[in-house]
């Protein structure tokens, strides 16, 4: 299989999920929340990481989460999405790619996520192997979201051709 080409590649990836019944953490960018319920998901509905492995997955070529971890597969059962995002590194770096930066805005009423989004980018950064800044916006009571029916988040990934 030939390398990848000499320019930089950018992809973007959306997850989105409700929020389930008490019982479940809920965990965004690897951190867990508390006092609130946790999100509806075949693995942990880690919506931080989910995003950022399908826009590292678009910009790598290599199709998507759902394509790599099938939620029908027992396997994926309750993973952890920062697990998730060390494997779709991995996989991003055996195509020869290097993450250059990640960009994620977790779009949610509540919780207020300010407090978390430091050890977020933190942990994400560390799964995916390079800079990963995390923000959070409200979507003032528009729509479900806005209802608080769940969380959702966009991630953007910029590879680079990783050194031979």
């Amino acid at each position: 299989m030939p390398g990848p080409p000499l320019t930089p590649r950018a992809g973007i990836g959306f997850d989105l999920h409700r929020f389930g019944g008490p019982g479940r953490a809920l965990v965004l960018g690897g951190v867990e929340v508390p006092g609130h319920p946790g999100l509806e998901g075949h693995s942990d509905a880690d919506v931080v990481a989910h995003a950022l492995c399908d826009a590292v997955l678009g910009a790598a070529g290599l199709g998507d989460l759902g394509a790599h971890f099938p939620e029908d597969d027992p396997r994926w059962e309750g993973a952890e999405g920062l697990d998730l995002l060390g494997r779709v590194a991995a996989l991003a770096t055996q195509a020869g790619w290097s993450l250059g930066n990640a960009d994620c805005t977790v779009v949610l009423e509540r919780p207020r996520l300010f407090p978390y989004l430091a050890e977020m980018a933190r942990r994400l950064s560390a799964a995916a192997g390079g800079p990963v800044s995390v923000k959070a916006t409200r979507p003032e009571g528009l729509g479900p979201l806005g209802q608080g029916a769940g969380v959702a988040c966009l991630a953007v990934a910029l590879l680079s051709p990783a050194p031979r």
